[in-house]
């Protein structure tokens, strides 16, 4: 039986967990997250198997790319990803999907795209299920008003990402203005 593999990665952030299985990326979520047994035991469960320390192709790929995306230079990931949640979530994820890196929606937004205006704890549910943060960008939601509102790896993780692809990171780490 196939096994996901699992290995970290360590970003400028806080500690991810990366999962593939087969030729696909399946995990990329925040090591330390309140949801942590929950994610894990979803992907599992949906994929059948067991998690296996080591690495990957896709794994590599993936160090590769976050690298890329954490030092400004990767906007747009290109692995192949394997979701695991429910079809409703799956929808959610895809509309995720297609928002452009330095850009936000809202969850009112989310839920008007994705054909349930009236879904709102739906769909926030949903992007807080998301097992593949930074390359489903699940950062880029924001409450009604423009405020941060909850995100796995943290508030202050949220604030960092966004500040990060809209250029503004270096100002945030130098206090340059």
């Amino acid at each position: 039986m196939e096994k996901i593999i699992l290995d970290q990665f360590r970003s400028p952030f806080g500690m991810l967990l990366l999962g593939s299985y087969g030729e696909r990326l399946c995990l990329c979520d925040w090591a330390h997250r309140k949801m942590r047994k929950t994610i894990d035991k979803r992907v599992r469960e949906k994929l059948g198997t067991e998690y296996l320390q080591g690495s990957s192709t896709v794994i590599a790929q993936s160090k590769v790319q976050l690298h890329e995306y954490f030092s400004g230079v990767l906007k747009d990931f290109s692995l192949p990803l394997l979701m695991s949640g429910t079809d409703f979530q799956v929808q959610v994820w895809d509309q995720l999907l297609q928002i452009p890196y330095g850009k936000t929606l809202s969850y009112t937004e989310l839920a008007r795209l994705v054909g349930r205006p009236d879904a709102l704890r739906a769909v926030a549910s949903a992007n807080g299920a998301n097992a593949l943060s930074i390359f489903i960008p699940c950062h880029r939601i924001l409450g009604a008003n423009g405020e941060l509102t909850g995100y796995a790896g943290g508030l202050n993780v949220k604030r960092k990402l966004l500040l990060l692809e809209q250029g503004n990171m270096q100002t945030e780490l130098f206090g340059e203005r």
